[in-house]
């Protein structure tokens, strides 16, 4: 027979186990997040400038670079907050008129 008090110990010690692997799977998950932050604000910066011909080895180009990739993360966002609402407002119960409801209904009938 199993002592009760083995159970409990052994309960504990799972319950301990499993908090430690949470704060390290939410370490890497802040890790693996900063990464991908790093990345694509890299990818992006880059992406803005191309073309633009700012040096950026000079104080002013380096404001007029900072400057262009701000307003393209504004522009950004406006388009995300646009596309969502338009999301949100559109009809989603279906066209009553169309034919593909109907010929479900036939064969039920």
């Amino acid at each position: 027979m199993v002592n009760p008090i083995l159970i409990v110990v052994v309960v504990l010690i799972a319950i301990i186990w499993l908090f430690i692997e949470f704060k390290r799977f939410r370490h890497k998950m802040l890790a693996v997040f900063l990464i991908v932050l790093i990345l694509f604000t890299y990818v992006s910066f880059s992406v803005v400038i191309k073309g633009k011909n700012l040096d950026l080895k000079t104080i002013d180009g380096m404001k007029q670079a900072g400057h262009l990739y701000v307003l393209w993360l504004g522009n950004a966002f406006q388009n995300v907050k646009v596309v969502t609402s338009n999301v949100i407002n559109m009809d989603w119960k279906g066209n009553s008129t169309s034919g593909g409801n109907q010929s479900i209904k036939k064969n039920n009938s």
